[in-house]
Protein backbone atom coordinates (compact mmCIF):
# COMPACT_ATOMS: atom_id res chain seq x y z
CA UNK A 1 0.00 0.00 0.00
CA UNK A 2 1.39 3.25 -0.98
CA UNK A 3 1.30 6.46 0.95
CA UNK A 4 -1.55 7.77 -1.35
CA UNK A 5 -4.13 5.02 -0.56
CA UNK A 6 -2.96 5.11 3.09
CA UNK A 7 -5.97 7.83 5.05
CA UNK A 8 -4.60 10.26 7.00
CA UNK A 9 -7.76 11.42 8.89
CA UNK A 10 -9.47 8.96 11.51
CA UNK A 11 -6.12 7.34 13.00
CA UNK A 12 -5.16 8.58 16.01
CA UNK A 13 -2.50 7.30 18.49
CA UNK A 14 -5.30 5.62 20.23
CA UNK A 15 -5.95 3.25 17.47
CA UNK A 16 -2.07 2.68 17.00
CA UNK A 17 -0.87 -1.01 18.43
CA UNK A 18 3.00 -0.10 18.37
CA UNK A 19 3.50 3.81 20.08
CA UNK A 20 6.43 5.38 19.19
CA UNK A 21 7.64 6.75 23.00
CA UNK A 22 11.54 8.04 22.85
CA UNK A 23 13.75 8.99 25.70
CA UNK A 24 15.62 11.90 25.82
CA UNK A 25 18.47 9.42 25.26
CA UNK A 26 17.01 7.91 22.33
CA UNK A 27 16.35 11.01 20.86
CA UNK A 28 19.60 12.59 20.86
CA UNK A 29 21.39 9.56 19.92
CA UNK A 30 19.10 9.42 16.75
CA UNK A 31 19.73 12.89 16.11
CA UNK A 32 23.38 12.28 16.42
CA UNK A 33 23.02 9.41 13.81
CA UNK A 34 20.93 11.87 11.44
CA UNK A 35 23.90 14.87 12.11
CA UNK A 36 26.88 13.03 11.42
CA UNK A 37 25.89 11.49 8.10
CA UNK A 38 28.54 8.81 8.62
CA UNK A 39 25.30 6.24 9.03
CA UNK A 40 24.29 4.10 6.32
CA UNK A 41 21.04 5.88 4.47
CA UNK A 42 18.34 2.91 5.33
CA UNK A 43 19.64 3.92 9.51
CA UNK A 44 19.54 7.65 8.65
CA UNK A 45 15.75 7.18 6.99
CA UNK A 46 15.17 4.81 9.99
CA UNK A 47 16.25 7.37 12.47
CA UNK A 48 13.89 10.00 10.70
CA UNK A 49 10.71 7.70 10.84
CA UNK A 50 11.01 7.28 14.51
CA UNK A 51 11.57 11.20 15.43
CA UNK A 52 8.84 12.11 13.00
CA UNK A 53 6.45 9.09 15.09
CA UNK A 54 7.72 10.63 18.36
CA UNK A 55 6.54 13.98 17.34
CA UNK A 56 3.12 12.62 16.91
CA UNK A 57 2.97 12.61 13.18
CA UNK A 58 0.42 9.64 11.14
CA UNK A 59 2.25 6.80 9.52
CA UNK A 60 0.88 8.21 6.09
CA UNK A 61 2.43 11.81 6.77
CA UNK A 62 6.05 10.43 7.50
CA UNK A 63 6.04 8.24 4.18
CA UNK A 64 5.50 11.27 2.08
CA UNK A 65 7.27 13.41 3.98
CA UNK A 66 10.10 10.97 3.16
CA UNK A 67 9.05 9.37 0.36
CA UNK A 68 9.12 6.00 1.98
CA UNK A 69 6.47 3.51 2.28
CA UNK A 70 3.68 2.35 4.95
CA UNK A 71 5.44 -1.25 5.70
CA UNK A 72 8.46 0.31 6.31
CA UNK A 73 7.45 3.15 8.78
CA UNK A 74 5.24 0.05 10.95
CA UNK A 75 8.11 -1.90 10.46
CA UNK A 76 10.41 0.29 12.19
CA UNK A 77 7.93 1.53 14.60
CA UNK A 78 7.07 -2.29 15.75
CA UNK A 79 10.88 -3.24 15.96
CA UNK A 80 11.32 -0.19 18.15
CA UNK A 81 8.41 -0.77 20.38
CA UNK A 82 9.45 -5.07 20.73
CA UNK A 83 12.85 -5.05 20.47
CA UNK A 84 14.51 -1.71 21.30
CA UNK A 85 16.31 1.01 19.30
CA UNK A 86 19.60 -1.00 18.40
CA UNK A 87 17.04 -3.39 16.83
CA UNK A 88 16.07 -0.61 14.36
CA UNK A 89 19.52 0.91 13.49
CA UNK A 90 21.69 -2.30 13.20
CA UNK A 91 21.07 -4.91 10.70
CA UNK A 92 20.24 -8.53 11.89
CA UNK A 93 22.91 -10.89 11.86
CA UNK A 94 22.34 -14.55 9.73
CA UNK A 95 21.68 -17.57 11.99
CA UNK A 96 22.60 -19.46 8.48
CA UNK A 97 25.25 -18.85 6.17
CA UNK A 98 23.67 -17.91 2.42
CA UNK A 99 25.74 -21.03 1.00
CA UNK A 100 26.13 -24.17 3.08
CA UNK A 101 30.12 -24.80 3.72
CA UNK A 102 31.72 -27.45 1.27
CA UNK A 103 33.62 -28.78 4.43
CA UNK A 104 33.38 -28.81 8.08
CA UNK A 105 36.08 -28.47 10.21
CA UNK A 106 37.54 -32.17 10.19
CA UNK A 107 37.77 -32.15 6.19
CA UNK A 108 38.91 -28.54 6.04
CA UNK A 109 41.77 -29.91 8.43
CA UNK A 110 42.27 -32.75 6.35
CA UNK A 111 42.65 -30.56 2.85
CA UNK A 112 44.95 -28.09 4.64
CA UNK A 113 47.16 -31.19 5.96
CA UNK A 114 47.20 -32.55 2.72
CA UNK A 115 47.82 -29.37 0.72
CA UNK A 116 51.23 -28.79 3.43
CA UNK A 117 52.31 -32.52 2.70
CA UNK A 118 54.80 -33.30 0.03
CA UNK A 119 53.24 -33.65 -3.41
CA UNK A 120 53.07 -36.77 -5.57
CA UNK A 121 56.25 -38.11 -7.20
CA UNK A 122 56.44 -36.42 -10.39
CA UNK A 123 54.79 -32.75 -9.14
CA UNK A 124 57.18 -29.71 -7.79
CA UNK A 125 54.16 -28.76 -5.83
CA UNK A 126 50.03 -29.31 -5.15
CA UNK A 127 48.15 -27.65 -7.45
CA UNK A 128 44.52 -26.68 -6.82
CA UNK A 129 43.45 -29.97 -9.24
CA UNK A 130 45.46 -32.12 -7.57
CA UNK A 131 44.31 -31.41 -4.52
CA UNK A 132 40.38 -31.29 -5.70
CA UNK A 133 41.41 -35.23 -7.48
CA UNK A 134 43.24 -35.94 -4.44
CA UNK A 135 40.44 -35.22 -1.65
CA UNK A 136 37.11 -36.27 -3.97
CA UNK A 137 38.69 -39.89 -3.16
CA UNK A 138 37.15 -39.24 0.37
CA UNK A 139 33.48 -38.28 -0.25
CA UNK A 140 31.94 -35.84 1.62
CA UNK A 141 28.46 -34.32 1.28
CA UNK A 142 29.14 -31.77 -1.66
CA UNK A 143 32.09 -32.79 -3.53
CA UNK A 144 35.05 -30.26 -3.90
CA UNK A 145 35.65 -30.70 -7.73
CA UNK A 146 32.29 -29.16 -8.35
CA UNK A 147 33.46 -25.98 -7.52
CA UNK A 148 37.32 -26.49 -7.97
CA UNK A 149 36.56 -28.33 -11.15
CA UNK A 150 38.04 -25.64 -15.01
CA UNK A 151 35.86 -24.45 -17.09
CA UNK A 152 36.65 -20.78 -16.65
Amino acid sequence: MNCREYPTRGRDIANKKFVVKLSSEEHERLREVISRGKAKAKSILKARILLKADQGWADAEICRALDTNIAMVARVRETLVTEGLDAVLTRKKRETPPIEPIFDGKRQAQLIALACSKPPAGRARWTVRLLANTSSNVKSSRAPTSILSPGR
